[in-house]
């Protein structure tokens, strides 16, 4: 009978018997490891990306908002999180079959760009420092804030140099917003009752009273012309859990305004990171955290005995640095905080992206050295011992496993099967050798390592992670 022990000790979720059973994949009785063995044999791909697993999934136009920095400023360490969560959720649904379109939100403008265009201005001799009945100079910016002076120019005056100087520098649809600004202004405060009685109990503001705008009433506007133009079955919004109540308002805002598709939008939220510093200090700009990443790795990789000699190290050490930062922050719930540990995230052993990309590597080695050596039939009756059969369920559950991250968008249950893999093949490695057994066995024990190559290279994509094949 089949051994499901290991079954029983996956970190991200158990596999349902049953649960094929009932759709059809698995016949309802009989033996189990006879069966896994037929399946493993099947060539028509049923357990890829073609499954029947993903029969019922709805398939569409996806649009996903992540990373979204303020282009004032350097890439902050802090979007780290929005960047790989919102890239992972784009591969699977564009794996998947969806129709897939990225998006970066660079709304979080205003004060930089004032100071910019008092300085331009003042530099073109269009104002004078101590013109402030005119125009505020620096004292007015900070007094109205960024955005009121962005208005200002593209509403109030059109003026063509300043259109032309910006126009390079902000959304294009930053014209849709200002038409949008201009229909809804009236004198006042601009307010939403969001209260379920109708009393005004419950008011979110939309619009100050100096007829600027706020994060809402353009995530509004961009929600509306996203509708119009990319008519997306479902938009997925990546932010910090901060945000939550954001969007439960914008959500709830969209709907009072009729707009029946708002059901369709969701927010996928994540906690903080602790404690992310390199060497010299506290880290501020992403750069930095990649810059450390890659030159720990070098460094790791230069001390170690195994490392195979490379044609570009640097970069071979960036890409392990990446998919090291990449699987210590999709280890746990998206919604948890985690603490940032250079040293554990870098181990060569444990559960780790640089095991993950040894693991690749040594199966891509092994695959180079008994090049033609594959046979074109598989014959799975071969692969009678405990560890293969270990490594057969596994892959097998592989479809199981992008159906249960598709359910919940959680990275957590991909990573976790990845690393079991990884796990199982290193002691596939060291029991099912290809040197040295009968040319049968060897050819069936290469094609169960040329599988696990693809599944684990093909989830460490979906991940954001690039597979090296030497390292």
């Amino acid at each position: 009978s089949l051994n499901l022990v290991l079954l029983r000790q996956t970190a991200d979720f158990r596999l349902s018997i049953n649960t094929l059973r009932a759709n059809g994949i698995l016949p309802s009785s009989g033996d189990i490891q006879l069966q896994t063995e037929n399946l493993a044999s099947q060539d028509d791909e049923r357990f890829s990306l073609n499954s029947e697993l993903f029969n019922t999934l709805k398939r569409g136009t996806t649009l996903v908002e992540y990373s979204s920095p303020n282009i004032a400023k350097k890439f902050h360490a802090g979007h780290l999180r929005s960047t790989i969560i919102g890239n992972f959720i784009a591969n699977l649904k564009q794996s998947l079959g969806h129709k897939v379109i990225r998006m970066n939100y660079l709304g979080d403008w205003g004060m930089q760009f004032a100071q910019e265009v008092v300085q331009q201005l003042q530099s073109r001799g269009l104002l004078k420092t101590s013109d402030k009945h005119v125009f505020g100079g620096q004292q007015y910016v900070e007094s109205i804030g960024g955005t009121s002076l962005i208005y200002y120019f593209f509403i109030l005056k059109s003026s063509l140099i300043i259109q032309r100087l910006f126009m390079s520098l902000l959304l294009s649809d930053f014209l849709t917003w200002a038409c949008v600004i201009c229909c809804i202004y009236r004198k006042g405060t601009g307010v939403v009752d969001l209260s379920p009685a109708a009393d005004m109990s419950k008011v979110y503001t939309v619009l100050r009273n100096d007829g600027t705008t706020l994060y809402i009433t353009r995530d509004l506007a961009a929600a509306i012309d996203r509708t119009e133009k990319y008519q997306f079955d479902e938009m997925i919004y990546v932010t910090d859990k901060g945000q939550a109540t954001h969007f439960q308002q914008l959500f709830q805002i969209l709907l009072l305004m009729g707009h029946s598709w708002a059901d369709r939008c969701q927010h996928v939220p994540f906690g903080l990171v602790r404690g992310m510093k390199t060497r010299s200090g506290e880290v501020v700009f992403l750069e930095d955290v990649l810059d450390e990443a890659r030159a720990r790795m070098l460094h790791n990789m230069s001390q170690s005995k195994t490392t195979k000699e490379m044609d570009d190290p640097e970069d071979t050490a960036e890409k392990v640095g990446i998919s090291a930062l990449i699987v210590q922050d999709f280890k746990g719930p998206l919604l948890s905080d985690y603490t940032f540990d250079w040293d554990r995230m870098l181990q060569a052993q444990g559960d780790t992206g640089v095991f993950l990309q040894y693991t690749h590597a040594r199966l891509c080695s092994l695959i180079r050295r008994n090049e033609g050596a594959e046979a074109a039939v598989f014959d799975p009756s071969l692969l009678l011992e405990q560890t293969s059969v270990s490594v057969l369920q596994h892959l097998l559950r592989y479809d199981e496993v992008l159906y249960q991250s598709a359910q919940d968008l959680q990275p957590k249950h991909l990573v976790n099967f990845l690393l079991k893999l990884s796990h199982l093949i290193a002691s596939a490695h060291r029991e099912l050798p290809v040197k040295g057994s009968s040319r049968d066995v060897a050819q069936a024990r290469l094609r169960l390592f040329s599988g696990a190559c693809s599944v684990l290279a093909n989830g460490m994509r979906i991940l954001g992670i690039t597979p090296v094949n030497k390292m």
